[in-house]
């Protein structure tokens, strides 16, 4: 044992405490509340699904897999199917991603990449506020105001330039699946925008400065220094733009017709899973109530099932890049 000397006398050298183990009581704490929140999600959209399924017993048993492949819908005879409200959905959504993913992503890259300092930020508040209007005033301009316009200038245009497609042939309604593919584009700008954006002002600086050391335009570093980079991103804005696009009921439901058909001319009627809904709960019983819960939990799986296959898509485009 080791001594120190005091006074001329030795003693013993204190022995130093062990140290005590840091307490882990806050962390433990913290791990159990973030996984009970992350849980929570989890059982939610479980007891949703739930729901939907128990509400809709009777339907699945009285129609079974007819229901997704007819195409009647007469509550008067009890003849339910839900065929022309999926075509409806997915067509107005393939519609509205047509128009508004290259016009959000454009947008994006010029606040990002082009625009001026001073041009910048009114613009970016006037793409809040556009996404901050509720869907039910969209509805409404869409009825006075866009309908009109398409009846009376756009359709009978898009007929005569491109009628021989089946796209664009037949009787001119002015309520039509166009209609609703175009206000739900209106609805989704914003979302693919912003969240575009700011996957783009993510970017490294360095990612810029190297393109251009090598002798790169402007262009050239926007697209191979910054898209390449914010490609993941962006997909990911355009999938959360489609699971609005899916959801979306009272704009639609405003324009789209509500004529449940399966019709290829894009100036035909349509109706959509949400709109249906929307539009005919209040007066269901019965099998008719239990066919709209049906309808509830095909669209639940509809947009389930796209956002499986998106990131399906892409893992398998991250794996080919990452081979490359």
């Amino acid at each position: 044992m080791s001594t120190v000397a005091t006074y001329g006398r030795e003693r013993p050298a204190a022995i130093a405490p062990p140290m005590k183990a840091p307490s882990r009581i806050g962390d433990r704490i913290f791990s159990g509340f973030t996984f009970v929140m992350a849980a929570t999600v989890l059982v939610l959209i479980c007891v949703l699904g739930w729901q939907l399924w128990s509400g809709s017993r009777h339907s699945i048993q009285t129609f079974g897999w007819h229901f997704l492949v007819s195409t009647d819908w007469d509550p008067v005879n009890d003849s339910y199917g839900a065929l022309p409200f999926i075509f409806g959905t997915l067509v107005s959504s393939l519609i509205a991603l047509v128009i508004a993913v290259p016009l959000s992503v454009a947008t994006a890259i010029y606040l990002t990449e082009l625009a001026p300092r001073w041009l910048r930020q009114p613009v970016i508040s006037l793409i809040e506020m556009l996404a901050a209007i509720p869907s039910v005033i969209l509805g409404l301009w869409g009825i006075f105001v866009m309908v009109p316009w398409l009846r009376t200038d756009v359709l009978p245009g898009l007929r005569h330039t491109l009628g021989r497609s089946p796209l664009f042939q037949g009787t001119i309604y002015g309520p039509c699946m166009l209609a609703g593919g175009m206000i739900i584009a209106i609805m989704i700008i914003p979302i693919i925008t912003s969240v575009s954006r700011e996957i783009l002002v993510s970017v490294p600086d360095l990612q810029r400065e190297a393109a251009y050391a090598l002798g790169a335009t402007r262009w050239e570093v926007t697209r191979i220094a910054v898209l390449s980079y914010a490609k993941r991103g962006i997909f990911g804005a355009i999938i959360l733009g489609l699971g609005r696009a899916l959801g979306e009921t009272m704009a639609v439901t405003m324009v789209i017709g509500n004529k449940p058909e399966i019709a290829t001319s894009l100036f035909a009627p349509g109706y959509t899973l949400a709109s249906v809904i929307a539009n005919e709960f209040s007066e269901a019983s019965d099998l008719y109530l239990q066919s709209l819960f049906e309808i509830g939990l095909v669209l639940f799986c509809v947009t389930i099932i796209v956002n499986l296959l998106a990131q399906l898509v892409l893992k398998t485009f991250a794996g080919a890049t990452v081979k490359q």
